[in-house]
């Protein structure tokens, strides 16, 4: 059996262009980042001054107390922003923290979308979802994406203490 070198090369070389943009493909499909900045929450609940009173017990934070900022990669690419708490050093599990999605920042994408996030999510100790970002045609890349937060549950049931908590966002692939 006689073999044209010549049509041999040339799927070699296609199969090798092929190799290398699926490389490329799955790395730049990984590349996701999130960075997270704002200034630390600290609540001001107010003092009792009447026995037989209790707290208000739902306290909000700034609209735009945590600013995110996201990229996500080209060309179909998507991200899954997810938020969990841990006690810093302590926390009660009786006061509830809660975060919303305010706005979609800024972006330049016109073909990217932000979907869900903008009624309060309970934040527990494991991961769960606060939005989703798509990329349809080019990357998506926000800055400044606003979150507000909640804390309820304050009763005077809660033994009186300082009580810290680590609020930590993450982006994935859906």
């Amino acid at each position: 059996m006689i073999y044209n070198n010549s049509l041999l090369n040339k799927v070699f070389f296609y199969k090798s262009i092929i190799s290398v943009f699926l490389l490329i493909s799955c790395y730049v499909k990984s590349q996701r980042v999130l960075t997270v900045g704002g200034n630390n929450w600290t609540v001001a609940v107010p003092s009792i001054t009447e026995a037989g009173s209790n707290y208000s017990g739902t306290y909000e934070s700034a609209s735009n107390q945590v600013l995110l900022n996201a990229s996500v990669p080209l060309l179909l690419g998507n991200g899954k922003i997810t938020v969990r708490y841990e006690p810093n050093p302590n926390w009660d599990s009786s006061l509830i923290l809660q975060a919303r999605r305010t706005g979609n920042g800024t972006t330049a994408c016109v073909a990217c979308t932000l979907t869900g996030g903008t009624s309060y999510v309970m934040i527990p100790l494991t991961d769960v979802e606060l939005f989703r970002i798509q990329a349809t045609l080019a990357l998506a890349s926000y800055t400044n994406i606003p979150v507000q937060l909640q804390l309820s549950g304050v009763s005077v049931t809660i033994p009186a203490a300082t009580y810290n908590s680590r609020i930590i966002f993450t982006i994935s692939a859906l």
